[in-house]
């Protein structure tokens, strides 16, 4: 083993404090660290995983102080592969970055490295830490970010967006210190496996109190219904490489969280249906807005959050097979997702108002773009043999296997849906008989197309060798499934 949990930490903060100082020394400086930085990490990673994968969990003490009393950070199967997963795409959204727009300067490219490296390391510090508080700092770290990254364009809209996300991000915050509040009263530890060793000792009232502001602050990041009001807006209004960080890193992270409370921490019957009750009306409502979106960048955030009900739902299964598919469909949805918002970003690029009705004909004159937009749709939609119908076939037997007839039949039911709204897309992208768009196509830039191909690349390798990703979720799978094993790894360190 090569390296340590807390580099994912370091090193990409201390990138970005240096980024307006190297600036200084040269002004390219500031689009080249943050590459190399993910570069090293990504190998870091891979390295890591493959090592968890063999010998188990790695726990990190900081400063010497073991658990419960000291912090710890926590690189397990189940972890590290969305470690890795962010840092994949954290790397990718750089490239794709790199020359995104001709007019960024180098004080707009400053800012936007800047925050785009806060904003991973955010989302890994909330997948490493074994803290409830040090969770909430990354939180902090991560809101911050992305409503920075919201408002990069300073538009009215823009800011506006930035604006709401920001409200709700405060409210999300003094709910989670609540939610920390309430636990530390009680058990007198913030230590995550700690907690959950302890917890069936706290009353009953309280742990309930805490369970639900925690699903609140985190339902807010992770665009559970009715608290992703921001998340239209915010796709909408930010950079196109953006919105893939959103749906890709951000919301992967939050969705962690509410996992981690309710798999590891807490023990209240009836979570798991509520996480499948919540997840169903979060997916049925937002399929719903999204076929009724004339704007492109709108009808991906809403599909987006449709997918994320689709992970909440498998993960309430509470089986290991549930928690299988869930891994799946936020591997697949962070694949494809990106692809389609940097695909469709080239799309509407010179488009003021970014409506799918301006992308007639965009086929011929953006053959690439086009072709991988569609690759993109048919594999979020869940069409064989590309990666998303594995994940979504993974969900359905999952349900059967608890035998949820009701609730296979709604997610068919909505798959039908999805397959309208993103086929009328892709219709307009060849259709030849109505008359031809007349805005200004944008060829994509040679790093944004070799950012595409690698994205389209990977949805046709899972799709047709689903078995290359396939043991690696079973293991991140087992892993949550295992409480115990967890608590144990933890509290036992140093002992």
């Amino acid at each position: 083993m090569v390296g340590t949990p807390v580099l994912f930490i370091a090193i990409p903060l201390l990138a970005a404090f240096l980024i307006p100082l190297l600036g200084m020394i040269w002004k390219e400086l500031v689009r080249i660290v943050p590459g190399l930085v993910l570069i090293y990490l990504l190998i870091l990673a891979v390295n890591l995983l493959d090592h968890v994968m063999v010998h188990g969990p790695i726990i990190e003490i900081i400063a010497g102080w073991a658990p419960p009393i000291g912090i710890n950070l926590v690189f397990s199967a189940f972890s590290g592969f969305l470690v890795t997963i962010m840092i994949f795409l954290g790397l990718l959204i750089w490239l794709y970055s790199y020359r995104f727009k001709k007019n960024v300067g180098y004080e707009p490219a400053k800012k936007y490295f800047l925050l785009l490296m806060m904003l991973i390391t955010g989302s890994v510090g909330i997948v490493l830490t074994g803290d409830i508080f040090n969770m909430f700092v990354f939180i902090e770290i991560t809101g911050i970010s992305a409503y920075g990254l919201t408002a990069f364009y300073t538009g009215r809209d823009s800011a506006e967006a930035s604006f709401k996300y920001l409200m709700l991000g405060s409210i999300a915050s003094t709910f989670l210190l609540l939610a920390i509040m309430i636990i530390y009263s009680q058990l007198g530890t913030l230590n995550m496996a700690d907690i959950a060793n302890r917890i069936h000792t706290m009353n009953p009232t309280y742990k309930i109190i805490s369970l639900i502001f925690f699903i609140t602050a985190l339902g807010i990041e992770a665009e559970i219904f009715p608290l992703n009001g921001w998340a239209p807006d915010a796709y909408s209004e930010a950079p196109g490489p953006v919105g893939a960080a959103f749906a890709g890193i951000v919301v992967k992270a939050s969705v962690y969280a509410i996992i981690r409370y309710i798999f590891t921490i807490f023990d209240v019957d009836g979570a798991f249906n509520f996480l499948i009750i919540i997840g169903m009306l979060t997916l049925i409502i937002a399929e719903m807005a999204a076929i009724r979106q004339e704007k492109l960048k709108r009808m991906l955030a809403y599909s987006s959050i449709g997918q994320m009900g689709l992970v909440l739902v498998a993960f309430g299964f509470g089986t290991e097979e549930g928690v299988y598919a869930a891994l799946f469909l936020m591997l697949n949805h962070a694949i494809i997702k990106s692809l389609l918002f940097f695909s469709g970003s080239y799309l509407v690029y010179n488009s003021k108002d970014k409506l799918i009705a301006e992308m007639n004909g965009l086929g011929k004159k953006l053959p690439i773009t086009s072709f991988l937009f569609a690759l993109g749709a048919f594999a979020i939609i869940g069409l064989p043999p590309f990666a998303g119908f594995w994940s979504k076939l993974s969900v359905l037997t999952a349900a059967a296997d608890k035998n949820m007839i009701f609730i296979m039949s709604l997610i068919l039911f909505v798959s039908l849906i999805e397959l309208v709204y993103y086929l009328r897309v892709v219709n307009r992208l060849y259709n030849s008989k109505e008359k031809a768009s007349s805005i200004e196509v944008k060829k994509p830039t040679a790093n944004a197309l070799i950012t595409m191909l690698v994205l389209g690349g990977l949805i046709l390798l899972i799709g047709f060798y689903p078995d290359v990703v396939t043991g690696v979720l079973h293991k991140a799978s087992a892993a949550l499934m295992d409480k115990s094993q967890y608590i144990h790894n933890v509290l036992s360190i140093n002992q």
